[in-house]
């Protein structure tokens, strides 16, 4: 996984409440247990049109939006199945960070664990969001994980909560697995000196 420090990005703005994970990634594309590819099925059946070709009045198919990493989505954001899929089609995209007022808890430990930063805003900076983007869909957006802070275009910033193991794995660009592994030293060093 990519390190996620201080990433400042344009954003992909989707006011649509309650978006779940088939909403997300559609079930027909989960016969793989590969990541590579699934980024071309993001919200594939909002994308696309029934003949294939791409719905020219959805966000991710405007040309303001192509290389923003991150999406600022509506209320409760993830819900439904714990499709891991969810995460990895995001990333896949190129989303590095989600931004809601609530995301569903199994989803949030799926992007964590993959490179994707959720990020839970209170309601009323959330609405400051959506507003600013709205009227301008070319501004950035800079989401600092060392600060846990949200800065705004205009230099104002609101923090945003994340317990400090995500943390640490997101900031070295580690799974739980990959965390474990860089204890390996320390983990062979106390082996050899247990007695049993």
């Amino acid at each position: 996984m990519q390190p996620f420090s201080r990433l400042t990005s344009k954003v992909v703005v989707l006011p649509v409440s309650n978006v779940d994970t088939d909403q997300i990634i559609p079930a027909r594309f989960l016969k793989t247990t590969d990541k590579n590819g699934l980024g071309a099925s993001l919200f594939a059946d909002w994308r696309y049109l029934p003949d294939g070709g791409p719905n020219p009045d959805f966000v991710l198919n405007q040309p303001h939006v192509q290389g923003a990493q991150i999406l600022l989505a509506g209320d409760n954001f993830g819900s439904g199945s714990s499709r891991e899929h969810a995460a990895w089609a995001l990333t896949g995209w190129g989303i590095r960070a989600v931004i809601s007022t609530t995301i569903a808890d199994i989803f949030r430990n799926n992007a964590l664990k993959n490179g994707l930063l959720p990020v839970v805003v209170p309601p009323e900076v959330h609405a400051r969001l959506m507003d600013i983007f709205s009227r301008d869909p070319h501004l950035t957006l800079t989401i600092d994980l060392p600060e846990q802070s949200v800065i705004l275009p205009d230099g104002t910033s609101a923090p945003f909560p994340i317990d400090p193991f995500s943390k640490t794995c997101l900031l070295n660009g580690v799974d739980e697995l990959g965390y474990l592994l860089g204890l390996e030293a320390e983990i062979a060093r106390y082996e050899a000196q247990r007695q049993f």
